[in-house]
């Protein structure tokens, strides 16, 4: 970290100390679950995609935040496999929004040295969608920063099945190959998950108050900690996120032992 407290948060509320924060034990990894948007707009009588576009800048705050905090990987739960089912025009207008936001914030990652990536099934997205997220791979890459992944397209579940799905033709040829079925190991299953290369998440942020997970990394998430805020999406900042942080360290993680 290479920026002051004072200067990340200078202007705290009441009550809440950055100075509380410890800076060397901060997460490698925090994932998000930005939840709330149709609600905020829908507290306004505005339509659920302009919560979407009042999502952006917490998406610009967070990602600002973790990276001044030397956080090395953060990960922006934004589509999932199963918000297909929404109106079309939600849909549409979210994939437009996708592509928009990536085109005209790249830029500004690229020289913050942030990575961009992406983790989950592009393929059946818009073209012009998939093509601002391959555009943002190619020109942050090679960036020795934060690496930002954007779990587009992504289901825990189909991550999974894919995963298991090329194990078991793996453990074919070889059998077919020796006579000898490879035995698995958590080390082969991680290899083939979207987040291959990632360190699992320590911290796990949800907002909007809603007690689950949503088919979210569920095999990445096994000994992370949980923090759930009532705080819409929309409404997130840096001193939320400052918030969550000191919730993360003041608990004891014991990964199963005593």
């Amino acid at each position: 970290m290479n920026k002051s407290l004072e200067y990340i948060f200078p202007n705290p509320p009441e009550g809440l100390d950055p100075k509380a924060l410890r800076v060397d034990y901060i997460p490698e990894h925090v994932a998000v679950i930005m939840d709330g948007n149709g609600r905020w707009a829908k507290k306004r009588a505005l339509n659920r995609l302009r919560g979407h576009k009042a999502g952006i800048e917490a998406v610009r705050e967070t990602i600002r935040c973790a990276s001044d905090l030397g956080v090395k990987y953060l990960t922006l739960y934004s589509f999932s496999t199963e918000n297909w089912k929404r109106p079309e025009e939600e849909v549409v207008g979210l994939m437009d929004l996708f592509a928009k936001t990536m085109l005209a914030e790249v830029d500004a990652l690229h020289a913050e040295g942030v990575r961009v990536r992406t983790i989950g099934d592009l393929s059946i997205l818009p073209e012009e969608t998939r093509a601002a997220f391959d555009e943002a791979w190619e020109k942050t890459c090679n960036n020795e920063g934060m690496t930002l992944a954007v779990a587009i397209n992504y289901g825990s579940r189909q991550e999974i099945l894919h995963v298991v799905d090329s194990m078991m033709r793996l453990a074919a040829e070889r059998a077919a190959e020796t006579g000898e079925v490879p035995a698995a190991t958590e080390e082969m299953f991680e290899q083939g998950l979207y987040t291959a290369g990632m360190p699992d998440p320590e911290l796990l942020i949800r907002t909007s108050g809603e007690m689950r997970i949503s088919n979210f990394l569920l095999w990445q998430i096994a000994y992370s900690e949980l923090v759930v805020t009532d705080v819409l999406w929309p409404d997130f900042d840096r001193y939320h996120f400052l918030s969550a942080l000191l919730e993360y360290q003041a608990r004891d993680r014991r990964f199963g032992a005593v």
